[in-house]
């Protein structure tokens, strides 16, 4: 079973804690690693364990029962739940759903049978995640963008040590260091010895006699923050870019985290994207396609002549090479692809009528004003005006 850490010490408070400061803790650490907002690797997993510790004391019987007996106090897979200890249920060698002296050893007296890590090691800071707003030809030729945040700065005052200038944090007295006690219950076995966190240091190994007055001893302020961004050309919509460096403060001496920039691009009005190529739809009336036409077609790099053969079809798609998006990776530009829609047209004057009738028996064929005729077929073949 992979190693727990202690719930006070996950939410950041001490055994002492009243259900406001708990719920308080657990507000502040969940809105700040929830998998929504925070995308880092590890924050799905870091919610799960603020989650599981709150679970925990929140509830004061399960607190009491976790404060008694530890973790095999309120998880099951720790010896079978505090209800395991009523009745010794199981005790035998260790067999599936037992209880057996190993596990017994290994969760009291071995404190979980995990390596504690060390407390005063270098702790590098958490993410952060930002979202920018680009326009559509932003995210085409690319963009430069100043950020600015709020992120936990190390404290200029103490240098991140959390001591007052001239004096330094001292090994904490109780647990020397080492950031976890050893703590004898009294226990339906027996006397029995478990670990939790120092409720002097708080799990940090060290004692700060006299804070430093501009952090409070945290070793860390909130700070603003501002960063320029060069938005590469041609990203799309999701993406996202990594600013090493640029997330909060790290512990004891460890690197800042990283920010996170989630790019969101408005869509056009006149184009649609699918990656580096680009959609535009030409509408032509009936002359245009039937005679053919050169006409001045827009583009993301400007308009650009197209010349439109006779007989052209609804749907038809007329590439132009490297009129589209920049492409992120291997380089390049996508095509720009222009496809035609025939516009039917509406509320003709007596000419128009009457020249339509002419093109129609010029064609061969009859049209009857009280029969659909070949304007009506001609309006299922072309489909309406887009609105």
């Amino acid at each position: 079973m992979a190693d727990k850490r202690d719930y006070y010490e996950v939410l950041g408070v001490s055994k002492s804690a009243t259900d406001d400061e708990i719920k308080k803790a657990y507000r502040k650490l969940s809105k700040k690693y929830h998998p929504d907002i925070n995308k880092a690797p590890d924050a799905e997993e870091k919610f799960k364990e603020i989650s599981e510790a709150y679970e925990v004391l929140s509830d004061s019987q399960k607190r009491a029962a976790y404060d008694q007996y530890g973790f095999a106090g309120t998880d099951p897979n720790y010896g079978g739940g505090a209800g395991g200890f009523g009745g010794f249920g199981g005790f035998s060698g260790g067999g599936a759903g037992g209880f057996g002296f190993e596990d017994i050893f290994e969760n009291f007296f071995g404190g979980g049978g995990g390596r504690t890590a060390d407390p005063n090691a270098p702790r590098q800071g958490a993410d952060l995640q930002y979202s920018i707003k680009l326009k559509f030809e932003e995210a085409i030729f690319g963009a430069e963008k100043e950020l600015k945040y709020n992120r936990e700065d190390t404290c200029a005052t103490c240098h991140g040590s959390g001591a007052k200038p001239g004096t330094s944090p001292q090994v904490c007295s109780k647990c020397h260091g080492s950031g976890r006690i050893n703590v004898e219950r009294q226990t339906p076995l027996g006397r029995m010895v478990t670990q939790q966190v120092c409720d002097v240091c708080h799990g940090t190994g060290k004692e700060i006699k006299y804070p430093c007055p501009t952090c409070h001893g945290e070793g860390h302020v909130s700070q603003a923050h501002t960063v320029k961004v060069n938005v590469p050309a041609g990203v799309e919509d999701g993406q996202q870019m990594r600013l090493q460096g640029q997330g909060e403060a790290g512990s004891n001496g460890g690197p800042y985290g990283d920010l996170y920039v989630v790019f969101s691009v408005e869509s056009s009005k006149t184009f649609e994207r699918e990656g580096s190529e680009i959609y535009y739809e030409l509408p032509l009336n009936f002359v245009q396609a039937a005679l053919g036409d050169e006409i001045e077609v827009p583009t993301v790099h400007g308009n650009v002549k197209l010349k439109i053969p006779a007989g052209t079809q609804t749907g038809t798609n007329f590439r132009m090479r490297g009129k589209g998006a920049p492409k992120l990776r291997g380089g390049g530009m996508g095509d720009q692809h222009v496809v035609t829609k025939i516009v039917t047209p509406k509320n003709l004057n007596e000419g128009q009528k009457n020249a339509m009738r002419d093109f129609a028996k010029a064609s061969g064929q009859h049209i009857n004003e009280q029969d659909e005729g070949i304007l009506g077929k001609m309006k299922d073949a072309f489909g309406k005006k887009k609105k």
